[in-house]
């Protein structure tokens, strides 16, 4: 496939931009899985309204700015990449 990047020949190297995607994929999963672990709890009247008062009070930063300064580098590494091409 033409758009599939490799790793390297022993295929434990990746690069940072195959590195951030799978970070956000973990932290998707691990998203996910809190909650629908939260929606169990709340079903089954585990959870106080405290409880759900403190998570709503206290939202966990969708990006970070150590996010942004990987995707800044990546972005960095792709522009000189095309200008090296051409």
């Amino acid at each position: 496939m033409v758009h599939v990047r490799s790793m390297d020949n022993q295929g434990r190297r990746m690069d940072a931009r195959d590195r951030l995607i799978v970070a956000l994929y973990a932290q998707l999963k691990a998203e996910r899985e809190t909650r629908e672990t939260l929606e169990w709890a709340i079903r089954n009247g585990a959870v106080s309204k405290e409880v759900l008062e403190a998570i709503a009070a206290d939202p966990v930063p969708v990006v970070t700015s150590e996010d942004i300064a990987s995707l800044e580098k990546i972005i960095a590494l792709d522009e000189r990449r095309k200008t090296n091409r051409n």
